[in-house]
């Protein structure tokens, strides 16, 4: 039986915000901060809700549609930056009424929890890094291009199958492709140019120095994105600043290596996220 509760749309920061709400089962939450969980560059919050049907195990669970992806506002006027995702994240959590909330975000979504933090988003109690590009100015360049993320949404504007997304995501599941395939095309080419550019030219690592709340760093143990340097430069901006590399999985963690990405979550939002704990409850 599914967790998902509704779909919803809140004005703030200015612009029409797309969430979708997974609930858990009644009283499963009580004394846990709700979740919001913000996807990377070219994911609709759709395509996380496994990922949120887990988590409204025990959590009050919200993922975002990023301005320019999904059923959130994009438009020729918008603006793109991260300062401007960040902003969305802080005036969404205050339409919603939360007063404390955790936040996972993954790939542009840590990103953007980390800029969220360091303008001073008070209501964050907890956050958990997901291999957070370490790109930026003077830095390695972000191992993936701009092609694989063009071409694949001109294709999904057009109509694709699951098949013809193989060709870009080899290693997912049938309906992994599936999904992606169907959801790709809301994904404004303005908005990730914007954020890929964005990569490379906004400076974010340092923002880890501004973390006040309890962090976690979930990073892969295939790809290029998060490297044992980069562990160590995060760690010694926030000493408290905990981390997990999770095996078998590349910078798709969830996707590659589901319940591993559970497993290193562990109970750092304060119930266990493991197969043994969604069934057990709270440990």
């Amino acid at each position: 039986m599914s967790h998902l509760r509704y779909g919803g749309h809140v004005h703030a920061n200015g612009i029409r915000q797309h969430y979708l709400r997974y609930g858990p089962p009644e009283g499963a939450a009580e004394g846990l901060d709700p979740v919001i969980i913000v996807p990377g560059i070219t994911s609709p919050a759709v395509t996380w809700g496994f990922v949120a049907e887990r988590f409204a195990s025990h959590f009050d669970t919200y993922v975002l549609d990023v301005r320019g992806r999904g059923l959130s506002e994009s438009g020729d006027a918008l603006d793109y930056s991260l300062d401007a995702q960040a902003a969305d994240l802080v005036a969404v959590a205050d339409a919603l009424g939360f007063e404390r909330y955790s936040v996972v975000g993954h790939s542009m979504g840590a990103r953007i929890a980390l800029r969220a933090k360091a303008s001073g988003a008070d209501g964050m109690t907890r956050m958990v890094l997901v291999d957070p590009p370490v790109s930026g100015p003077g830095r390695r360049p972000y191992p993936a291009h701009l092609p694989w993320y063009i071409d694949s949404i001109r294709q999904a504007k057009v109509g694709m199958s699951a098949a013809d997304m193989r060709a870009f995501c080899p290693t997912w599941t049938e309906a992994q492709l599936a999904l992606r395939a169907q959801w790709l095309h809301t994904c404004d080419e303005r908005a990730i140019l914007a954020s890929f550019n964005g990569f490379h030219e906004d400076t974010v690592v340092e923002n880890v120095a501004a973390i006040d709340c309890p962090a976690l760093l979930v990073t892969a143990a295939r790809g290029e994105v998060v490297k044992d340097d980069d562990v160590a430069e995060c760690q010694a901006l926030l000493p408290t600043l905990a981390h997990v590399r999770v095996a078998d999985a590349g910078h798709m963690i969830p996707w590659d290596n589901e319940e591993g990405f559970y497993t290193a979550l562990g109970d750092f939002l304060g119930a266990s996220l493991s197969e043994e704990g969604a069934h057990h409850g709270r440990q």
